[in-house]
């Protein structure tokens, strides 16, 4: 349970470490082509002027499309049982739907 709970945190958070990744690359690209220094701020003020209402939205929207598809396309068809993985002769006989 606290994986599947881990996950979705992750998938929620998954546009805001992208935008940030965006934003390092951005500016380590601009201060390798500049010759003076000017004064960066650190990476603890890169949200600051980040967009969150849009990185909220985003991740709502990934974390919402994942569970959707996730949950229409696995499993079995109405009516049908799931025969868990039994041990036989000496073997595994994996999980199936019937």
């Amino acid at each position: 349970m606290i994986r599947t709970v881990i996950e979705n945190i992750l998938l929620f958070l998954l546009p805001t470490f992208l935008y940030l990744a965006w934003v390092l690359f951005q500016r380590s690209r601009s201060e390798a082509q500049e010759d003076g220094g000017r004064d960066r701020l650190g990476a603890t003020h890169l949200l600051d002027d980040a967009p969150l209402l849009w990185l909220f939205a985003s991740g709502a929207l990934l974390v919402i499309v994942t569970l959707a598809f996730f949950g229409s396309s696995s499993g079995g068809k109405p009516g049908q049982h799931y025969q868990p993985s039994v041990f036989q002769d000496g073997k595994i006989q994996p999980g199936h739907i019937e």
